[in-house]
């Protein structure tokens, strides 16, 4: 599959319904690529070590599946953060440091980029509105999820309309934390206690990004689910932050999980 020359997203059956309100959408693997080595495939991060003319090259190829020119396929400087940034217009000079986009722009799409964390796509079809926000723990848990909603509402999306879908990331099987992590979680609210299952390893735990996820997407009012696709498992597809650690490679590719409101 990594030898085809086209990408070929893992689509939502949620996010599919807003097809017909011209909002395309597409959780990307690493189909389609051309990045070599440890980076095989379709690896579009700006941040890896990968030659940055392949990775320009994969970037381009993701905009053109989403039917927008490179320029206009938007990915913010990811660190981890509750930010959300509104684009009406392609990033000039340095990405901003945020870790949610939102637009109400046909022909702007925006994107999130991952390698285990969780990649949430957002959209409004009758208001069309749509976000995008990286989602790993520390963004979670600090609100990233419910401020792209409040952005979105804030261009005029009614939370109750918004649907939004964690698409692929890693599993709880895949996920072992430590007592410290545990600890953060449950200081800040004792349910948070049933996200956690103990491991194989002594005082560890394993812990369910997702369903976590899930959970305080529902609690913002929006219509939300997830893909069940595991970024660590799942190696043809994914590229995993956590897996290349495990193995000690110097260094990981990212996927992106891109929406675009197309001109009507």
């Amino acid at each position: 599959m990594l030898n085809q020359t086209k990408p070929d997203p893992v689509r939502s059956p949620l996010l599919d319904q807003a097809q017909a309100q011209g909002i395309r959408h597409g959780y990307f693997t690493r189909i389609g690529g051309v990045s070599t080595g440890i980076y095989r495939g379709l690896n579009i991060g700006t941040g890896s070590d990968d030659d940055q003319a392949l990775v320009t090259e994969n970037r381009a190829r993701v905009a053109a599946w989403m039917g927008v020119p490179a320029s206009h396929l938007l990915t913010a400087w990811q660190v981890h953060s509750p930010d959300v940034v509104i684009a009406r217009e392609p990033f000039v000079g340095e990405r901003p440091k945020a870790d949610a986009i939102v637009t109400d722009r046909p022909g702007i799409a925006i994107g999130a980029s991952t390698a285990d964390c969780g990649p949430v796509l957002f959209a409004d079809a009758g208001a069309r509105i749509i976000g995008a926000a990286h989602a790993g723990w520390k963004g979670a848990f600090t609100g990233v999820l419910e401020n792209t909603v409040a952005a979105m509402e804030s261009l005029g999306a009614r939370r109750e309309n918004i649907l939004a879908v964690l698409g692929p990331s890693i599993s709880p099987d895949n996920y072992e934390v430590g007592p410290e992590f545990v600890a953060r979680f449950v200081d800040a609210g004792s349910e948070n206690a049933r996200y956690f299952l103990p491991s194989a390893h002594a005082g560890h735990s394993m812990f369910d990004l997702n369903g976590y996820t899930i959970d305080r997407l529902a609690r913002a009012g929006v219509t939300a689910e997830g893909l069940g696709r595991c970024t660590y498992a799942e190696e043809d597809l994914f590229y995993s932050y956590r897996r290349t650690t495990h193995r000690r490679e110097p260094d990981y590719g990212r996927q992106v999980s891109a929406i675009v409101l197309e001109k009507v």
